[in-house]
This record gives structure tokens, C-alpha cells and sequence, in this order.
């Protein structure tokens, strides 16, 4: 059964739209339409720079109900990177805040790992810097844009997008996390910094320094706000945004999976009248991606992982598991029967983590094993099948682990392992995504 996203109420663009046309969007009633969002500062036509790229070189055909890059007026560097990123046509989240944010507009999104909300933001950021100077001149150490995640992982793949998209331009990005060399840290914040992504304790590590200067930030990006609040980081992200120009001097965006009304009380401190835009993951339209429920034994539950990874022709799989113990012994049971794998948890150094997800990426590690927390944020193609060995408690981390998989229009799979211990929480997943998961017993020859 496939899973869908609940589009955004944006009028799309018809097949006849011209190339230059500026979007409009008419979603969200409790909002002012995105047209009288005035911009903080004009926007200026963008510099062309000396190359042998052109738009020409980038060919999507418009169509009906869908969102090109072309339809909003982008500079050409920011267009070639998007190119090159093999990107079309925006996702719903990307169409809906672009229509707000290139307007200079504050945006509270509600949106999920997957959506395509971290190219939404770094588009808008970086389609700003090509058209307008800084207004005073850069400071050292002083970053025009500031983006603030919740963990490293998430951090450093948020850092890494940013670059590519800004790999035929001269603006400068960095990060400061935590477990890093930091002094490494330190000197790349030597110089010019466009982009800053960090992690808020390190980040106010290195303000209470003056290794970084937050009183030059013209955009504020507060990724994953339900994740910051449960993991206890709002005391230090108020912190910081102490430290940077007010909400009517500067743009802010702020991500969040879900809206409490803890985190619309801190969207409404931090934020100028902004655009809502909310983007759903129910099983009934998410896409790609076939779901699976095995019903099975507790006892069982490990000969089945074992046989089906060495059976079932798979690519690259990610098994979730609730604890960092289980996660321990899963890495073990699969190695020892020659499956090759390793481990993503709160028990893995940091430098090391980043290794195994690179190896991962590249497809040295056919399998990673990790908990929810380890693996939010994560961002990594092809993900071929995503496995439940226990259900997650939170049923809302049911859809971040799915989401792994079925990206960029690819077919995924999700499977999900139901014994005794699993059965209570099925029916909360079930009433989370407004739909029935098919519940079927493994194939014969799995057990």
C-alpha cells in the first residue's frame, strides 16, 4: 500500500507558464497571501556570472499541477547546481515555502525527513546571497545565514547539501558540531562564512569565545524544532537567538515534524507573521513505497532478519530497532552470519558514526542497524528497504523510518516485524497514518 504527501494548496503552475513567471500562492487561510509578504530587503535582478552553462542546458517540460525550478526566477549559478543535483520539479514543501520565503516572508513548515524541506531553505538562502550583498560588508567569523539542527548526523548532511548547491558559486559554508576537531573548527571560521550550520551547545562554545559573531545573521533556519525541544536544547537555541538581530530584522524558518502548541508558542517568539505550510505523510499517499507486516513470533523475529537479508535480493537496508542493546545485538547476529553490516547508535563514537555512514552512502555496508535518534535526520539515497525489527513506541517515528526509503521517485519497501510486544502498538500507527497496513506471515522458506 503506498504512501502519499497531502499537497500544499498552491495553485500549480499551467503547461503554458513562461520561464520567468513568478509563482503565487494561495494556501493557508490564516496567512496573508504570499504577495503581500514585502521582502526585508528588495531583491535585485541576479549578477550573471562568465560561463559555459546556460539554462538551455537544463530542459524540464512544464507540467499542469506541478512545480518547476524555472518557475521561479533563480540565479543561473544556483540553477546549474540544481541540475546537478538531478533535481526537476520541487516537491510540495519546496513549492509551497519557496513561494513565501523568496519574498523575504518568515515560514513555519510542518514536514518530515524526506520532503525535501533542506533543499527548500538552502535554495531560498542561497538564491538571496547571489542577488544581494552583504549590506555592511563581512565580519570574520561573522555568517549571514545561521541553520541550527538538533544532532550532528543531521548537521554535517545539512552542511554537505548546502555546499552542493553552492558548488558554482563563491559563497563560503561551514559547520561547528559537537565531537569534532575543534580547532579545525575554529580556523575555518577564519575567514568569510556565508552559511553556518551548527549544533547549538558547540555553537555557543565558539560565541562565548568570539570565534563566531551572530549579530550579522540576515537568515535564521531552526531545523527539526520538535526534536530540539525533546532533547532538552530550547534553553540554549533562546541562547542564541538572543545573540542575533530581532525577528523584524532578520528572516526565520522553522521545521518541525510535528506543531505542539509548544512549538507554535516558540514560532510565534521567533517569527514575523509567517506563511504556514504543513506537509502530511499518510499511508494512503506516500508514494513509493510498499508496505509490509510480517506477523511473527518474538522467538523467530532474528532467524527471519537473518534469512530474509541473505535470501532476498536487497541493496541497501536500514533495520531500526527501539534500543541501543538490541541494535548491539542485531550488529552482532548479523555479522556472525556474514551479512555485512555495522551500526549507527548512541554508542558509536562520533567520528566513527560519520564513517559508517559514508561507507554506507557508498555502498560498502550493505546494512545499517540504528536507533531512531541515530537515524533522524539522515539523509541518504537509494535506500532500498527499510526493516522494523520491533515497532517504533512513538508511532509518528514510523513514517521518519519508512521515509528512508522510496525517495526521488525510486520504488522502496518497508517490512515491519510484528510479535507479542509489537501488537499493542500497531493500532496506534494505523490511526497515526489514517490507513490499514496489510498483515500477512512470512513467505514459506523465510522461518
Amino acid at each position: 500500500m503506498a504512501v502519499c504527501v497531502r499537497r500544499p494548496a498552491v495553485t500549480p503552475p499551467s503547461t503554458n507558464m513562461d520561464e520567468t513567471a513568478q509563482p503565487m500562492s494561495e494556501s493557508d487561510q490564516t496567512t496573508a497571501p504570499a504577495q503581500e509578504h514585502k521582502p526585508k530587503r528588495r531583491r535585485r535582478k541576479p549578477r550573471r556570472r562568465p560561463s559555459n552553462w546556460d539554462l538551455r542546458q537544463f530542459q524540464v517540460p512544464a507540467v499542469a499541477g506541478k512545480w518547476r525550478f524555472h518557475d521561479f526566477d533563480l540565479p543561473l549559478p544556483l540553477m546549474r547546481a540544481i541540475h546537478a543535483q538531478g533535481f526537476d520539479y520541487c516537491t510540495p514543501i519546496q513549492a509551497e515555502a519557496l513561494s513565501h520565503t523568496l519574498l523575504g516572508g518568515d515560514v513555519v513548515g510542518k514536514a518530515q525527513t524526506g520532503t525535501g524541506k533542506t533543499a527548500a531553505f538552502l535554495i531560498s538562502i542561497l538564491a538571496y546571497f547571489l542577488e544581494e550583498p552583504a549590506p555592511d560588508g563581512q565580519k570574520v567569523g561573522a555568517p549571514r545565514a545561521l541553520i541550527i539542527a538538533p544532532t550532528r548526523e543531521l548537521a554535517l548532511q545539512i552542511e554537505k547539501d548546502a555546499k552542493a548547491l553552492a558548488r558554482f558559486t563563491s559563497l563560503n559554508v561551514a559547520s561547528v558540531v559537537g565531537g569534532m576537531d575543534y580547532q579545525k573548527q575554529r580556523e575555518s571560521l577564519g575567514k568569510n562564512v556565508d552559511i553556518l550550520v551548527a549544533t547549538p551547545g558547540r555553537l555557543l562554545d565558539f560565541h562565548e569565545k568570539r570565534d563566531v559573531d551572530l549579530a550579522q545573521v540576515e537568515v535564521l533556519v531552526l531545523d527539526e524544532g520538535d526534536r530540539m525541544l525533546s532533547m532538552g536544547f530550547i534553553p540554549d537555541v533562546k541562547r542564541i537567538i538572543r545573540h542575533t538581530p530581532k525577528k523584524e530584522e532578520r528572516q526565520t524558518f522553522l521545521f518541525s515534524a510535528t506543531f505542539t502548541e509548544d512549538i507554535l508558542n516558540l514560532a510565534s517568539q521567533w517569527t514575523q507573521d509567517p506563511a504556514h505550510v504543513e506537509i502530511e505523510v499518510t499511508v494512503d499517499n506516500a508514494a513509493n513505497i510498499d508496505q509490509r507486516v510480517y506477523m511473527v513470533s518474538d522467538d523467530d523475529k532474528q532467524r527471519l532478519l537473518v534469512n530474509l537479508l541473505q535470501q532476498e535480493s536487497f541493496d541497501r537496508v536500514m533495520v531500526f530497532g527501539n534500543r541501543r542493546d538490541l541494535v548491539r545485538k542485531l550488529d552482532e547476529l548479523l555479522g556472525k552470519a556474514g551479512i555485512n553490516v555495522a551500526m549507527l547508535s548512541g554508542d558509536v563514537p562520533q567520528n566513527q558514526r560519520i564513517r559508517t555512514l559514508e561507507r554506507f552512502r557508498e555502498g560498502e555496508i550493505q546494512v545499517l542497524v540504528a536507533t531512531d535518534v541515530a537515524g533522524r535526520g539522515i539523509h541518504i539515497e537509494d535506500v532500498s528497504h527499510v526493516i522494523n525489527y520491533t515497532l517504533p513506541e512513538d508511532p509518528e517515528d514510523y513514517v521518519h523510518r519508512i521515509g528512508r526509503t522510496g525517495r526521488a521517485g525510486a520504488k522502496g519497501v518497508s517490512i515491519s516485524f510484528v510479535g507479542e510486544e509489537d501488537a499493542f502498538s500497531l493500532p496506534e500507527i494505523e490511526s497515526f497514518i489514517n490507513g490499514k497496513l496489510p498483515c500477512e506471515h512470512p513467505p514459506e522458506g523465510l522461518l
